[in-house]
């Protein structure tokens, strides 16, 4: 599941009472829903109901969140849970964290994130140059992951990622 169906929806960005900050910094920790993401994290530790379990997905080409577009069905023991903000070291996030079982850090290069990210934003349409995907990473995604650098709670493991020409992503 990713923590990417918790980001506000535009429209509660908007309602923001800086909606141009708001959706500039879309990304940063204020533009989720922690508490109803740490909700459904508790669900998912409670035994299994009556039943699936139903998260929220991100699609870019609406740029919103899309409800219950993921199920998670009941006979499900093992939930692995993305997103940048899992091990922060804030309210609402901290009490999710404690939920899990194990928590595990994808360390990576600052240069190879940037390179990553800029692709990314230009891929999923957020912008419509590298160059402008590059700004975006620089203002917005770097920032955020620099943050969680300091402020992160202890993790189980950490994970070094290594760029492999050899390996062919698709």
């Amino acid at each position: 599941m990713a923590m990417d169906g918790f980001h506000l929806t535009r429209a509660e960005l908007d309602a923001m009472p800086d909606p141009a900050y708001a959706r500039a910094r879309r990304g940063a920790p204020f533009t989720f829903d922690a508490s109803r993401y740490e909700k459904l994290v508790r669900q998912l530790r409670e035994p299994p109901s009556k039943g699936p379990v139903l998260a929220p997905t991100f699609d870019h080409a609406v740029k919103d969140p899309v409800e219950g577009d993921l199920v998670i069905p009941e006979t499900a023991r093992i939930v692995i849970i993305e997103g940048l903000y899992l091990s922060l070291d804030e309210p609402v996030w901290r009490d999710a964290r404690e939920l899990f079982d194990e928590m595990w850090f994808v360390d990576v290069d600052a240069d190879v994130a940037r390179a990553r990210l800029r692709e990314r934003h230009l891929r999923a349409g957020i912008v419509q140059t590298l160059e402008e995907g590059d700004r975006r990473a620089l203002e917005n995604d770097i920032p955020n992951g620099l943050d969680i650098i300091k402020r992160r709670l202890p993790v189980d493991e950490v994970i070094v990622s290594r760029e492999d020409g050899a390996w062919v992503h698709s």
